[in-house]
């Protein structure tokens, strides 16, 4: 998350190129704007566009169902990006297989409705800071909240597009300016974030590369930062996928399924952990899919 100087701002879209993953809009909807990430937006005619750190990639689909990019700036810098952050060299129909789909049918329901899911692997930092956002909140008010931190207090990396503020940048911002982005009780939390590895160089890239174990440890040590968001932070941004993270679907989900009406959601992420196994995440992101595309009355 270091700024970006001005002279390498990317001004023009390079030629699309087509990958040979194969997705329905329903499932590239979900990867995208399902919750694990805020950045991006779809536009009328299918076209996703999105940001993480300084790369500015758009997504679609071609008439056969094959996921098609293009990025803005340096071509082969991008291409990397765009392969790392969606994970285009992992193998997730292995990872699905892998599974227990064979003896928990709802897990199998699940996987048959969202076929080729996936979780993307983002920035460490970013994810910390798009998850302090999104205690009791929607994921589209998560959305607005993201976009206001990188269009009031980002570098511009594009005509019009804007990387999120670095920690080292939120540092230095005032908590009243932070609060202009809607975030409420929530700046609290980003600003003591934000001292807090100001004062502790290194401690974000440390934790990253922790065991599951000790990177959740850890990152609950920082303000505002509690089992959900931690696991949300580690799945999605540290690409641990024994993190299952428990909100109010997945409650609603085990509780439905899986008769744990009731349980704490300590007791409920330790349940995923051991019935799931070392995949929980993966399994995690199916089940929350499900649950939210059944619409059972409940907030994302």
């Amino acid at each position: 998350m270091t700024a970006l100087p001005a002279k390498s701002q990317p001004s023009a879209w390079a030629d699309w190129q087509t990958t040979g993953h194969v997705f329905t809009q329903r499932v590239l909807a979900e990867i995208l704007d399902g919750g694990q990430s805020f950045r991006w937006r779809c536009d009328a005619a299918g076209t996703w566009t999105g940001v993480w750190c300084h790369t500015v990639a758009q997504l679609k689909l071609n008439e056969s169902g094959r996921l098609c990019f293009r990025t803005c700036g340096d071509k082969n810098a991008s291409v990397k990006a765009v392969q790392g952050y969606l994970r285009l060299d992992d193998d997730f129909a292995a990872m699905v297989d892998r599974l227990p789909w064979r003896s928990d049918p709802h897990l199998a329901q699940c996987l048959a409705a969202f076929p080729g899911l996936r979780i993307p692997r983002q920035p460490f930092g970013e994810t910390l800071l798009c998850f302090l956002c999104s205690a009791t909140k929607q994921i589209v008010q998560i959305k607005e909240m993201v976009a206001l931190l990188a269009s009031l207090h980002g570098d511009p990396i594009a005509p019009g597009i804007h990387a999120l503020p670095t920690w080292e940048q939120l540092a230095v911002i005032p908590e009243d300016q932070l609060r202009q982005c809607l975030l409420g009780f929530r700046a609290r939390y980003i600003s003591a974030t934000a001292q807090f590895l100001k004062a502790r160089p290194g401690w974000l890239n440390e934790t990253e590369h922790l065991s599951y174990p000790a990177a959740k440890t850890r990152l609950m040590e920082l303000p505002g930062v509690g089992e959900k968001v931690a696991d949300c932070v580690l799945l999605f941004g540290a690409g641990k996928l024994e993190a299952f993270p428990v909100d109010t679907w997945i409650l609603k989900a085990m509780a439905i399924h899986y008769q744990l009406a009731d349980w704490k959601p300590a007791q409920v992420a330790h349940f995923g952990r051991q019935h799931f196994g070392s995949l929980a995440g993966f399994a995690q992101q199916y089940l929350f899919a499900y649950e939210r595309s059944m619409g059972r009355n409940s907030p994302s």
